[in-house]
């Protein structure tokens, strides 16, 4: 079976075929970078860091084009309201592309710690503006688009095929329409492709049509088609952006060109805090440098970035992911015991008598890994994949209670984290640094302590204290296994 995703342009699942046989071509909507990302930034790019490590493991050669919005992005998502760089600008009294220049640096830093791959190409929108203006003119000499007062609007009664994505009419949008009636449109629902700039606007160009910037929806047209062609294989970005931005950027570009935009639509669902969407402008987001130092009202605790990437993973990148301290603090624990496990085996290395690899291993690691590859071929489901790394932690803890286990074994096991655990979802490191391993030796002498009190409790006739350290240890994921002379402990 190949890899089979869902396609939001058809609204079915689909094999996926790329248009160059061995390459694909991916764009994923990047951010506005006017504040901190935050955990619902992490589950969008995290998503399609997924599928963009995939497609590499499954061979592809990718080109992952990922852009950096840093003018046009009005408040209300669509042509009314204020620059979001502008506005952070006045209230931070800073120019606004340093603004750009700061929360670009600190949204990297960020998608760095979560272990995403960075993208191939990163163009910004404010790079770009020649582009912008060659493609305005072409829809204007094609009559897709019309210029009123210094601005420049797309009629959508010209594009058929405009709703296709988010299965709307134009009828079912104006009556919905949440705007403010604007004279110089020639209907509610077309959308701005140039607008015209204020005097005290600071971001502006000159055009044909007077100073001014472009459309939020015709950056992303320009970037995508510019650097993977058209049509290129996957656009993806957050559901929420399907309309109007992502059904935009389709009239755009195919009116233009006569030619399909992007064959394949990926939209990841969104993050909630108490069943609401998070988002800046909401109010009620927690940026990612707040999980990870801990310095939020609704966390009880510093989180490492991999734990986050492990919380998203538990959920298909198509559902929400209803935030809480208690889901973090799990994911943190799974993690723990992940890590724990890699070091445990990458250590027995070291000292493990070469000979055969074990067969009975062997053949469990390549049932394993036919269960992961399909249940990653069927839309990407990262959830039952993460409880595959979960069975070969088991795997792991089995062999590692025998010694007589030999190298060969162990490396192929570690081949099999690596692989999978590191290559596929990103959770598993190639080297873990002196904290890593200070918290599983940490751990060990913590257990070690406990271990000792329980025998002390059995020598005393104090069965109840004794079971009760068994008991608060299985509570943990932790199992004390009594052997002759000895009490050894493993995680579940």
């Amino acid at each position: 079976m190949g890899l089979n995703l869902y396609n939001t342009l058809t609204r079915k699942t689909e094999e996926f075929t790329p248009v160059n046989k061995g390459r694909v071509g991916m764009y994923v909507c990047g951010p506005t970078v006017y504040g901190h990302a935050h955990l619902g930034h992490a589950k969008s790019y995290v998503s399609f860091d997924i599928l963009v490590r995939y497609l590499r493991y499954l061979g592809y050669k990718v080109t992952y084009v990922q852009n950096i919005t840093d003018v046009g992005h009005l408040t209300d998502d669509a042509d009314a309201g204020e620059d979001k760089l502008d506005l952070a600008a006045r209230k931070e009294k800073k120019h606004p592309m340093e603004i750009a220049e700061y929360y670009t640096a600190s949204y990297f830093e960020d998608m760095d710690k979560l272990n995403n791959v960075r993208p191939d190409i990163s163009p910004r929108a404010s790079g770009h503006i020649v582009e912008q203006i060659e493609l305005v003119r072409t829809l204007i000499e094609k009559g897709f688009a019309y210029e009123a007062n210094g601005s420049v609007y797309f009629d959508v009664s010209k594009f058929n095929q405009y709703g296709r994505l988010s299965g709307r009419n134009i009828e079912e949008m104006l009556a919905g329409a949440r705007i403010e009636p604007n004279a110089d449109k020639r209907s509610p629902a077309d959308f701005a492709l140039w607008k015209k700039a204020e005097p005290n606007h600071i971001m502006q160009w000159p055009s044909p049509w007077g100073m001014g910037y472009p459309g939020w929806h015709l950056e992303c047209s320009v970037m995508s088609t510019k650097y993977l062609g058209q049509p290129f294989d996957i656009h993806g970005g957050g559901l929420e952006n399907q309309f109007p931005h992502h059904e935009c950027e389709i009239a755009q570009a195919e009116a233009a060109t006569g030619k399909t935009f992007a064959r394949f639509w990926i939209h990841n669902n969104m993050v909630t805090v108490d069943s609401q969407k998070m988002g800046k402008s909401l109010g009620n987001f927690i940026n990612l440098k707040q999980v990870f130092s801990g310095a939020h009202e609704r966390l009880t605790r510093a989180y490492d970035p991999l734990a986050v990437r492990q919380l998203i993973l538990n959920s298909h990148y198509r559902s929400p992911l209803d935030f809480s301290d208690a889901s973090l603090f799990s994911a943190q624990s799974g993690y723990e015991k992940i890590t724990a496990s890699v070091i445990a085996i990458r250590r027995r290395e070291a000292s493990a008598p070469s000979g055969e690899v074990d067969k009975t291993v062997s053949d469990k690691l390549v049932e394993l890994n036919k269960k992961f590859e399909d249940t990653m071929n069927d839309d990407l489901n990262t959830a039952i994949a993460l409880s595959i790394i979960f069975e070969l932690v088991r795997l792991t803890n089995k062999v590692l209670e025998e010694s007589t286990a030999t190298k060969q074994t162990l490396e192929l096991i570690e081949e099999k984290f690596n692989r999978l655990g590191g290559d596929v979802l990103g959770i598993v490191k190639d080297d873990y640094g002196q904290a890593d391993t200070a918290s599983v030796q940490i751990l060990d002498k913590v257990i070690e302590l406990l271990i000792e009190q329980r025998m002390q409790a059995r020598k005393n006739k104090d069965f109840a204290a004794a079971d009760a350290v068994r008991s608060k240890l299985d509570e943990a994921g932790i199992v004390l296994e009594d052997k002759p002379g000895k009490t050894e402990w493993r995680l579940k």
